[in-house]
């Protein structure tokens, strides 16, 4: 089998199955596990997968910046926001992440709403800027550009200093192995923080998100309230997830 065939073998397992498991895929074909993991390795290379010990899962498109994932997914975007909008009450202090999704949310925040947002992200506190009667609190650090956040040292101790009722945590990956992931380590602490300081923590896991895996864990599976996901979300990934214990909204 031709390089370019086994490449296009590789990604068609991920797209059906989920995962490549270079032993079995190399018992199967009848190569040796080297030449698997290098094919892994120059796919990894373009973006095209995320490889783990023995194989590897699919990649998360939303490693992209900022602008980038601006076109991605845009009505699961909204159908996710929607869901995550509906469990704010009046009176409570929300921690808002940065991301299109999360942007998403604010802009379906009710007109009416009397609430507390604290956000890390420029973007957000922005859209609630002309609420009527949400106040906004920015948590300010160095700018990490591609996500358009705060973060670092200033970032991580005003967190510290933070009790927040909701967490609407942003992430790339929602795998049920692999957890909740992202594409960069110190937005992962950043989110990490955010989540030890509230009292539940609601993922916002848009389809494209669902079954894939990014380099850095935020949190377990465990360590949050529920994934919001939408009507197009895999059913295989979401039913790996119910498996695995997590409680899913929106679908």
């Amino acid at each position: 089998m031709l390089a370019a065939q086994r490449r296009e073998l590789i990604l068609a397992t991920l797209r059906d199955e989920g995962r490549v498991v270079a032993k079995d895929l190399a018992a199967e074909l009848d190569l040796s596990e080297d030449t698997i993991r290098r094919d892994l390795r120059e796919l990894a290379g373009e973006g095209l997968l995320h490889r783990v010990h023995g194989g590897a899962l699919p990649a998360s498109p939303a490693v992209a910046d900022f602008t980038a994932r601006t076109a991605i997914g845009t009505g699961a975007k909204a159908e996710v926001a929607r869901t995550a909008a509906a469990l704010v009450r009046p009176g409570q202090t929300v921690a808002i992440d940065g991301g299109t999704t999360a942007r998403e949310l604010a802009r379906r925040l009710p007109r009416d709403l009397r609430a507390t947002v604290i956000t890390h992200s420029p973007t957000i506190a922005v859209e609630l800027a002309t609420h009527p009667t949400v106040e906004v609190i920015i948590v300010g650090g160095r700018l990490f550009k591609h996500s358009v956040i705060a973060g670092g040292a200033l970032a991580h101790e005003a967190i510290g200093r933070v009790s927040a009722d909701l967490f609407f945590l942003g992430v790339t990956g929602v795998h049920p192995s692999a957890g909740l992931t992202t594409g960069d380590a110190d937005e992962a602490a950043i989110k990490r923080a955010w989540t030890e300081r509230s009292a539940e923590t609601y993922v916002l896991g848009s389809a494209e998100k669902i079954g894939a895996a990014s380099a850095f864990e935020v949190v377990p599976l465990a360590g949050v309230t529920a994934v919001i996901t939408d009507a197009g979300a895999p059913e295989r990934g979401v039913a790996e997830l119910r498996a695995a214990g997590v409680r899913i909204l929106g679908v």
